[in-house]
């Protein structure tokens, strides 16, 4: 294992994780784990969905406590039984899937659990001066510290988490992909605030399937590969990415998309929309689709993307504008009409609003076909596992045991479970919103795989993705929305990023020499 002699070399170690292994029934998701992060770097921990990054999380942050091996915090050696207590002592966690009550006001927020009280009275006077200057460290003083949370923008939800940390006086804080939900302008100012930190003396465990970000914000890297430190401590900003992705794979690229067949693109349509409409996301906009053909969208967040995309689903209600499968005009508004059309929808937010997290692997796929499983009002267990495991199978899905919590499993299996809900029935068209949001490089290959093999036996697939390398990589045909507009249309392998790039942000640019 390499150890970087760069910044932070003679700095204070604050955590020491030495020999940690944590089981759960079935399952060792740490096997041995070695982790040091010193005062004020921002070391990266790098792996594949599944290698163990969640696990260790948690047990940093007291939601689980390791079976065996040593956690040292500032030089003593520690066990924490709770969040509360890792908090307490000063290591907070900001989750990517954000902790925060959103009908509390920022301040409550970033005091909750521990507001200043006197004779048992909230002091909110304090509570709001305190509130104030820690925004104002975080260069974010704008923020009213009486504003509702739920009225914030993803960034600066972000910033109230940031904000709850430092309330603690946090001496650690782990970031989990914390640019996943920010458009790309944010990412740059989330990094100015977690240099700001780290001025301070303040550590961050940075955890990012994004190389180029590991690069510009990085200091060392750990990488995890199936619950062991395959590498520690390497200089974040001259690793090789083919080191790096080897050990997190065994690969040696970081992305594998699988070679582009020639499309005998049907004179049939399958989905054609025209016209469709939904005044303040996304206006006039039509496109095809046919059988076996792959159909990229690209564009910035707040294009209209997503919403083209649940609107052709049903989930939203087009105000004018026409979708149609197979010649046949569905019922704008209804997704029961889509589904039985042969339309499927793997969302962009999969925990909430695409999987029974509670519920088993084999009932969260057979959630589409359920219908056909049961019969006489009764549900067929036997073939619904047998229909769920061969899923499984298909889609290499880790661990097999479709009899486990859906959510047990990584950010990258469970996307699978999504997909593959759509594999048992009829569908014909499966829409693809964020497909790789927080998949690892591994899980991002596999995943390509799946979603050509669907395009080689004639469904459709129309995809919508923040990263124009997986557009263009994908796609038969690549279209280009800007400000809810298509404004291009061409080949996949006939546009390249840079040309994206251009048509996406020529509106901004544009708007920014006429100020």
């Amino acid at each position: 294992m390499s150890v970087d002699t760069g910044k932070g070399a003679g700095a204070e170690v604050v955590l020491r994780l030495t020999d940690v292994v944590k089981t759960f029934p079935g399952v060792r998701a740490l096997d041995g784990v070695q982790l040091e992060v010193r005062a004020g770097e921002v070391h990266c921990l790098l792996g594949q969905n599944g290698a163990g990054k969640s696990t260790l999380i948690k047990v940093l942050s007291g939601v689980h406590r390791p079976d065996s091996g040593q956690v040292e915090w500032l030089g003593e050696q520690v066990n924490f039984g709770n969040p509360q207590a890792a908090m307490k002592a000063g290591i907070a966690t900001i989750y990517q899937e954000l902790d925060l009550v959103e009908d509390l006001s920022v301040a409550e927020n970033a005091f909750l659990g521990h507001e200043p009280r006197q004779l048992g009275f909230v002091r909110r006077g304090p509570m709001s001066r305190q509130t104030r200057e820690i925004l104002g460290r975080l260069g974010h003083a704008e923020i009213p510290p009486n504003r509702l949370v739920r009225s914030l923008p993803a960034a600066g939800k972000q910033i109230v988490s940031m904000a709850r940390a430092l309330s603690h006086e946090a001496r650690l804080i782990i970031m989990d992909e914390p640019s996943a939900v920010l458009a790309h302008d944010e990412v740059g100012n989330l990094f100015r605030i977690i240099r700001e930190l780290t001025a301070q003396g303040i550590a961050v465990i940075y955890i990012s399937h994004r190389m180029e970000e590991i690069r510009e914000i990085g200091d060392r890297v750990t990488v995890l590969k199936d619950g062991r430190t395959t590498a520690a401590n390497l200089p974040a900003q001259s690793t090789p990415t083919r080191e790096l992705v080897s050990k997190m794979t065994g690969r040696t690229i970081e992305y594998v998309f699988p070679d582009r067949a020639p499309v005998a693109r049907p004179d049939e349509e399958l989905l054609r929309v025209d016209g469709l409409t939904r005044h303040g996301e996304f206006a006039d906009v039509s496109l095809t689709v046919h059988p076996g053909e792959i159909v990229g969208i690209a564009g910035l967040v707040g294009s209209g993307r997503s919403e083209l995309l649940e609107t052709i689903f049903g989930a939203r209600r087009s105000e004018s504008g026409t979708v149609r499968m197979g010649g046949r005009t569905l019922r704008p508004g209804s997704v029961g009409a889509a589904v039985r059309a042969g339309l499927g929808m793997a969302p962009e937010e999969r925990k909430s609003q695409a999987l029974l997290l509670g519920e088993p692997i084999y009932r969260n796929v057979t959630l589409a076909t359920f219908a056909r499983i049961a019969k006489g009002g009764f549900t067929r267990s036997g073939q619904e596992l047998a229909e769920a495991e061969k899923v499984a199978d298909s889609l290499e899905l880790r661990p097999r045991d479709v009899r486990r919590p859906v959510r047990q499993l990584s950010g990258g299996n469970q996307q699978k479970v999504v997909v593959g809900r759509w594999l048992l029935g009829d569908t014909r068209l499966l829409l693809l919103d964020e497909p790789t949001r927080g998949v690892d490089v591994g899980a991002r290959a596999e995943l390509y795989q799946v979603i050509r093999d669907l395009a080689a036996k004639g469904v459709g697939v129309l995809l919508v993705s923040s990263e124009v390398p997986e557009v263009l990589g994908l796609s038969d045909r690549v279209l280009v929305m800007r400000e809810g507009r298509v404004i291009h249309e061409a080949p996949g392998d006939a546009i390249d990023e840079e040309t994206v790039l251009d048509l996406v942000m020529a509106g901004s640019l544009m708007e920014g020499e006429a100020a």
